[in-house]
């Protein structure tokens, strides 16, 4: 397929679909990104070069728009769950955008499904994801299906299953399925497979298995993870851990939670290899990096903070197909706004609080906000253990702990939305306004809408409790940028000195 040429990406907010734009980008095509929510693609360093069209792939209505003009469309839409229906909705969602794809007249479609011997009794997920692909298929465009195993990337799904559990557990004791045979891929590869499709018109209509230089298990990778990190751990195997037990006992030691792993352990007890040689001939020029040159990888973006995209970068993974809520003023929606005037300009004081949370915390009573986390995990919630993607940068659609980013103002905004579980919707949003003089004031505001008598009573019952915090903490933020402004100034007024005393 020609440079120049538009193709389409659907999942740009998810994990690979965000580090294939810029990819396909610097090759010299021209992207169009699909997305439920163009806001969730602010702040990438490549949006200002993409068109973005609003749809979604539930809604067949939305996806003409999308598809009018494109050679190529890559799919990179699907459920992860243990809900009973997710299988159905995949496959009803991969025929409704095969058939939008045929009408208006697109070439091609790739998809990256998962590796797995067809003729073995799959995983009800891993039989989902080849299903989606022959799903793509049926309305008559041709498709290039890559099938691989575990990514191995920083940000990635299995690996921060991996070094969560390695990072924490001197001893493991081990089900069957941390033993089972795999291989993994690295991103990069994935990525080099994905782009290099569209100039090799002879994998159109393929299967193609792609995977790693070396098959392991996972167990291999959790001890390859250790002797990288300078660290000893002992994995002890028992036959008594089911996928259930083992889906609790990961949400527990790491950010992903049990129904987002469930399928995936699931899907482990089945070995996933390459079997046929069709990615090398089709592919000689891509030669796939083994575990540990990958491991190094991602460990190395992961030090330097190099982390492009994240697996709960993708809205379905916690929140399930809910649109993020707009802020009204209708009535019922509880608010606590709280200013605070402080001596430091906006962008001090918007550095300060859009770098809340993750390994810098909540800058008070960080305790209670953990002890927040291990009740939400009690529920099903997705806890306090996700963290942030980057310890500065902040752009919609990012997992900050366990809160969602919905907007982002550089300079003035930031407003969280609340992905703990609750009796109603909540959000917390900061703003920074100048007030002369270089006064900034800060708006820190919580707003909840409850649902029912229960959203009331959490409400009311925690507002003593809110009222601390919160206070608190603006009064932090404040400091803060405070302290951050006076140390900007510090070399200038040093200067300044030098000057007048010369």
């Amino acid at each position: 397929m020609e440079q120049g040429r538009t193709v389409l990406v659907t999942g740009a907010t998810g994990y690979i679909g965000g580090r294939l734009v810029p990819r396909l980008l610097a090759a010299g095509y021209r992207v169009r990104c699909l997305a439920r929510d163009a806001r969730r693609l602010q702040g990438r360093p490549w949006s200002e070069q993409v068109e973005v069209v609003e749809g979604d792939a539930t809604r067949p209505e939305t996806l003409p728009a999308a598809l009018a003009g494109i050679s190529a469309a890559y799919f990179f839409i699907h459920s992860l769950s243990d809900t009973a229906n997710y299988r159905e909705r995949d496959m009803a969602v991969a025929r409704s955008f095969s058939q939008a794809a045929k009408a208006a007249g697109v070439a091609r479609i790739i998809y990256l499904g998962g590796l797995g011997d067809p003729a073995a009794d799959l995983s009800t997920h891993l039989r989902s994801r080849q299903e989606t692909g022959a799903a793509l298929a049926e309305a008559g465009v041709p498709v290039t299906e890559f099938r691989a195993a575990i990514v191995v990337g920083s940000g990635s799904l299995s690996f921060e299953m991996i070094r969560h559990l390695t990072e924490r557990l001197p001893v493991m004791i081990c089900p069957r399925w941390v033993f089972t045979r795999i291989q993994p891929i690295a991103i990069d590869d994935v990525l080099s497979y994905l782009v290099a499709a569209l100039k090799t018109p002879e994998s159109a209509g393929r299967v193609i298995e792609i995977g790693g230089a070396d098959v392991v298990s996972y167990g291999d990778m959790m001890r390859g993870y250790a002797r990288a990190r300078g660290l000893r751990r002992w994995l002890i195997p028992v036959p008594v851990l089911t996928p259930h037990l083992s889906a609790h006992w990961v949400n527990w030691m790491t950010p992903v939670n049990a129904g987002i792993v469930y399928p995936l352990i699931e899907g482990l007890r089945n070995e996933v290899v390459v079997r046929d040689d069709a990615a090398r001939r089709l592919f000689p020029d891509i030669a796939p990096m083994g575990y540990d040159a990958a491991l190094q990888l991602a460990l190395a973006n992961l030090g330097e903070g190099q982390v492009e995209t994240s697996w709960a970068d993708g809205l379905t993974s916690s929140c399930g197909d809910v649109r993020p809520v707009e802020l009204s003023s209708d009535a019922g929606m509880q608010i606590e706004r709280r200013q605070v005037l402080v001596a430091a300009p906006p962008e001090d004081v918007y550095a300060v609080f859009s770098g809340i949370g993750g390994d810098r915390g909540w800058f008070y009573a960080d305790w209670l906000w953990r002890l927040r986390g291990i009740a939400d995990r009690l529920v099903g919630g997705p806890g306090f253990r996700r963290g942030r993607r980057h310890p500065d940068e902040v752009r919609v659609g990012d997992a900050l702990d366990f809160w969602r980013v919905e907007a982002v103002d550089p300079g003035r905004l930031l407003r969280l939305r609340a992905e703990m579980k609750l009796p109603g919707k909540a959000w917390l949003q900061f703003e920074a306004a100048p007030r002369g003089a270089g006064q900034t004031l800060l708006t820190q505001t919580a707003f909840m809408a409850s649902r029912g008598l229960s959203g009331l009573a959490y409400w009311y019952g925690m507002y003593p409790f809110h009222g601390a915090i919160f206070g608190s903490m603006a009064r932090a933020i404040g400091e803060r940028a405070e302290g951050r402004a006076a140390q900007r100034s510090a070399p200038g007024i040093a200067r300044r000195l030098q000057e007048a005393g010369a």
